[in-house]
């Protein structure tokens, strides 16, 4: 974080009598934050949320249609493309909501805490290129082991969106809102807090990205092991830009490129 600036005033500072006058900007006051237990118990409150606003949503649903509140009723709303890209997207404010609150209760600024600043573009070139280098290591990974490089149920789900009229909404789902959502919780609060702790930037890299990569287990343990690579890139240049736009940006260029490669170029 760079240091706050003085301000001074010229014409006092040439009266003796009134000496100059120096104000300093909030940022020079330590940043309140959550330490590692705050941060462990208030990141599974934010997950929480998380979920509950996509189930509200996919509950929403259901009840519209009038259909019976069941589990049958849920899960064939919540596998229909238009009602998974909805619930993705209300995940979000839920997620901001309940990150703000954490945050107001120590008093801190919503920005500072979470590092909302833009990168610089030399960062942001830098932070492009290592993500293009984990995914392309990746991409040979699995075409030499005969693999997929997409999930399965991923590529069904983006294609029969497509094919339904839902092609923008999973777009905006899965370019727009996952990515805020899932980098204000895991590389927004939870490295806020936890590289404060004993745990350090490095702990704060690694753990933030076994959360990160949690949050995914319908994948497989294959593809759980690149998104936590992929979590230990976004970690490693959150800390060194000290922004989280950054990487917001490069996870939604993740996920539209493959997206748009799926639902669109793939065959």
């Amino acid at each position: 974080m760079t240091e706050p600036a003085i301000i001074t005033d010229d014409v006092n500072s040439l009266d003796p009598v009134h000496p100059a006058l120096t104000a300093t900007s909030a940022e020079q006051a330590p940043l309140r934050v959550w330490k590692f237990w705050g941060t462990a118990l208030w990141g599974l409150l934010v997950f929480v949320a998380m979920f509950v606003g996509q189930v509200g949503a996919i509950l929403l649903l259901v009840a519209l249609r009038a259909l019976p509140l069941d589990m049958a009723s849920i899960q064939s709303v919540g596998h229909e493309p238009q009602a998974l890209a909805l619930s993705v997207i209300m995940g979000l404010p839920a997620t901001l909501a309940a990150v703000w609150l954490a945050i107001r209760i120590k008093k801190a600024s919503f920005v500072d805490y979470l590092a909302l600043r833009w990168p610089a573009w030399r960062q942001l070139l830098l932070g492009a290129a290592g993500l293009i280098l984990v995914v392309m290591a990746w991409e040979i990974v699995s075409r030499s082991l005969g693999r997929e490089a997409t999930p399965g149920f991923m590529t069904d789900l983006l294609k029969s969106g497509r094919d339904k009229g839902a092609a923008l909404s999973l777009l905006f789902a899965f370019s727009v809102a996952a990515p805020m959502s899932e980098e204000v919780l895991a590389r927004g609060f939870l490295f806020r807090g936890w590289s404060a702790s004993f745990l350090r930037v490095p702990g704060a890299i690694i753990l933030s990205s076994l959360v990160w990569t949690a949050v995914h287990l319908q994948y497989d343990l294959y593809f759980l092991a690149e998104v936590f690579s992929i979590g230990l890139w976004f970690g490693y240049m959150r800390h060194r830009a000290n922004s989280l736009w950054l990487t917001i940006v490069l996870h939604a260029l993740n996920n539209m490129t493959a997206v748009v490669l799926t639902m669109w170029l793939g065959e």
